[in-house]
């Protein structure tokens, strides 16, 4: 059975997809408006410029887990002279207050992910692109050699094709594992 729903949860839209493997999936869409932030801001005491503002703005609706890098390089082209440590500094104060989880998928740099709520990835191989997935029975998952480690946390990193990189592939022979990519 497939099939998406949409419902809110905390404010925010969540999806929940029920793909063709029975596994059902869910994500949180979006970080907190550009004047939800700019208020959960001041209310921390934090100082709210042009520049965070727009990074704010960078931030709204987007669900494709960037780089401080990549906002920075955003960034600059609508306000030229915007600083790198700005950017920095604003993800890491938002991050801070629970406003953006930050994540290190599979190598490279450090993402920034409005979902804050327990999610798994799902991480494309080729173009390195990350979106959420929260998997169900996960509590069911086991594993031999940890009997000594208490597990607090479990983050579960699914490396694939995503369908752009996949019909990308289909005429190249490939298998579309990973091994096909070294």
């Amino acid at each position: 059975m497939t099939g998406s729903r949409l419902f809110v949860h905390f404010s925010r839209k969540v999806c929940l997809h029920i793909l063709q493997i029975g596994l059902c999936v869910a994500y949180v869409h979006g970080v907190r408006s550009p004047v939800e932030l700019a208020e959960a801001f001041r209310s921390n005491g934090l100082k709210l410029t042009p520049q965070r503002q727009l990074i704010f703005q960078l931030l709204d609706g987007n669900q494709r887990h960037p780089t401080a890098d990549e906002l920075f390089a955003e960034a600059s082209s609508r306000m030229p002279g915007i600083s790198l440590r700005t950017v920095y500094q604003t993800l890491n104060d938002l991050v801070a207050m629970g406003e953006l989880s930050s994540h290190t998928l599979g190598g490279g740099a450090t993402r920034f992910d409005p979902n804050t709520s327990e999610h798994h990835h799902l991480v494309c191989t080729v173009c390195r692109s990350a979106r959420d997935v929260a998997v169900s029975n996960l509590n069911a998952l086991e594993f031999d050699g940890g009997d000594d480690f208490r597990i607090e946390r479990t983050t579960v990193v699914f490396d694939g094709l995503c369908a752009e990189c996949a019909a990308g592939r289909a005429g190249d022979g490939s298998t579309g594992n990973t091994q096909d990519l070294h």
